[in-house]
């Protein structure tokens, strides 16, 4: 039989989903020596065994707790120390109870309180502890009932209720009640929509939520992957989200998601659309989609791409210099982007400033000198300043070749003099400063290479990927074209937010800003589930022969000391 404790994983994706009639549940109820699992014992333990209504079976024992029972125990149970002396101490009594929980979800009234004591009796026995998921039925009467009863008490529950079976704070009677009860509970939380062991888990977080009676909106959303929408009454589209499980994805909103916005959203919410996916990837594509088409106003990332910027090494100058623009054009300068905002274009031009000595002034260098002295950049031996004359373009556009090499085919030749600064002012205990030269590195480093995995996505070409047992993808220069789930054929067309797709070759062709997002979570995606997956086909080459990329990103946990600038390599799995 299989332990709960060999296998942490007991309830998938599936098995949350499974409808409450065919879910085994064991209701437990303890009698012990007191409250405290730590210095109590257990002196009785009854449990019972449903599904589907049907009693599948019932455990019940007294136990030797090692110690006497304070007389008001004595008084409350009925159980006197003559008779548990000759019962089985606990660590004789757990494995027949382990076996005949199984994998069943776990159920009692105040169930923290008996789990503790058996989580307790397992640790000090050398066991492992129960996974099982629990249900408290105090909780879910709180959820249903509370307006009809005095209190939440199994006793006074069962009273007003009418329950078949009546506690008498005896193990198997209370476990037997609370099998009762739950069986009442689940007939009124399906009103609530809850038709699951998922939704039942989650009903108890959703008391008194103020939008609560619009969980019917949530009743015809499928267990699977997709992309959801919240819409007002007038239709207009609120909220975009992706999700691997639909439906509880979509009704964890009404439990316990607590952001500010949350309860304006959904009280401005009368209709909940939904879009099935075969895979969680597809789902995060059309998201990204729908928010760059729809702009959602409670959407706050994906909506700003296009403030998407561009920094720009104008080749075509004399004295080439490097500016932060928001659009392409086709003049044949260098572009490295988009990047998602100024401030993170301006650490990367500044990074690059630090490593090569570009010039920093922005005006038209003509055959006569703008002014009369070096900038001070140039006074400060930091940069050329072609601006003041004297500077020979040979010497200069050397400078602009290591540059663009360094933001090409050897990132060493910027990054390294930034690791050498680094390194340089830790050792000064110049913290401060290594700290902002290790931001700027560390935005030129990313910049670098997520420009690297939108190149390597584009000169791929066509690809056909198998994501087994999900299904598959098929890419077009890095565009998601098509998605389809096992043993389905690659023709499920993806919906998308424009007819505009990217079919350029050129590796160093500048990407647009509408793009990017999109390029960007299929590429994480991939880098994240590479030892998974299976290339069907490629036009292309889908790796790169460029050296790896340092990371320069602090390391959690350390105060702001020479131990928190290590650069180490950081290499693509594919």
């Amino acid at each position: 039989m299989r332990s709960p404790a060999q296998d942490p994983l007991q309830l998938s994706l599936d098995d949350l989903g499974t409808p409450l009639s065919q879910v085994t549940f064991c209701i437990i109820d303890l009698e012990t020596t007191g409250g405290s699992a730590s210095t109590c014992g257990i002196t009785e333990i009854g449990a019972v065994k449903l599904r589907g209504g049907e009693c599948l079976g019932t455990f019940q024992t007294l136990v030797n707790p090692g110690c006497a029972s304070p007389p008001e125990i004595t008084v409350l149970t009925g159980i006197t120390h003559s008779m548990v002396m000759p019962a089985p101490r606990i660590e004789a009594v757990l494995p027949s109870l382990l076996e005949f929980i199984g994998d069943a979800v776990i159920v009692g009234h105040n169930i923290r309180f008996d789990l503790s004591f058996v989580q307790a009796a397992l640790e000090r026995d050398q066991r492992p502890k129960l996974t099982n998921r629990a249900v408290d039925t105090v909780a879910l009467a709180r959820r249903l009932v509370r307006n009809e009863v005095p209190n939440c008490k199994l006793g006074t529950l069962a009273e007003h209720l009418r329950l078949d079976h009546k506690p008498s704070h005896r193990a198997l009677d209370d476990a037997l009640a609370t099998g009762d009860l739950l069986h009442l509970l689940i007939e009124r939380a399906g009103g609530l929509g809850v038709t699951g062991l998922d939704d039942l888990l989650s009903l108890p977080k959703m008391a008194g939520h103020a939008s609560a009676q619009k969980l019917r909106l949530t009743d015809s959303l499928p267990r699977s992957p997709g992309v959801y929408l919240f819409r007002n009454a007038r239709g207009d589209v609120l909220y975009i989200g992706k999700a691997t499980n639909l439906r509880a994805r979509v009704r964890s909103y009404f439990s316990g998601d607590d952001r500010r916005k949350i309860g304006s959203l959904l009280r401005e919410t009368a209709h909940i659309d939904h879009v099935v996916h075969p895979h969680p990837l597809s789902a995060a594509v059309h998201e990204i989609r729908l928010i760059h088409q729809y702009m959602p106003g409670y959407n706050r990332q994906l909506k700003d791409w296009g403030r998407y910027v561009y920094v720009k090494l104008t080749l075509s100058e004399t004295f080439p210099r490097l500016s932060i623009v928001k659009d392409v054009k086709d003049d044949g300068a260098l572009y490295l982007g988009p990047l998602s905002s100024r401030s993170s274009a301006q650490r990367v031009v500044d990074a690059i400033h630090t490593s090569v000595p570009l010039r920093r002034c922005a005006g038209r260098i003509g055959k006569r000198a703008l002014r009369d002295a070096p900038c001070t950049a140039a006074q400060l031996g930091v940069s050329m300043c072609p601006c003041a004359g004297g500077v020979d373009p040979d010497e200069y556009r050397l400078v602009v070749e290591r540059a663009v090499r360094g933001l090409t085919a050897e990132p060493d030749l910027l990054l390294q003099p930034l690791t050498e600064r680094i390194t340089s002012l830790a050792t000064e205990e110049r913290f401060e400063e290594a700290a902002d030269v290790r931001d700027r590195a560390s935005a030129l480093a990313g910049a670098i290479n997520r420009q690297r995995k939108f190149d390597q996505l584009r000169r791929a070409g066509n690809i056909h990927i198998d994501l087994s047992p999900l299904g598959g993808v098929a890419l077009d220069h890095g565009r998601l074209q098509s998605a389809w789930g096992e043993g389905e054929l690659p023709s499920l067309g993806l919906p998308t937010a424009t007819d505009q797709f990217f079919r350029s070759d050129e590796p160093l062709a500048p990407l647009g800003r509408e793009l990017a997002d999109e390029l960007g979570c299929i590429a994480s995606w991939l880098d994240k589930n590479a030892p998974d997956l299976t290339l069907d086909h490629c036009d292309g080459e889908l790796t790169s022969a460029l050296p790896a990329l340092p990371s320069f990103a602090p390391r959690k946990g350390l105060a702001v000391d020479d131990s928190d600038f290590v650069t180490s390599s950081r290499r693509s799995r594919r």
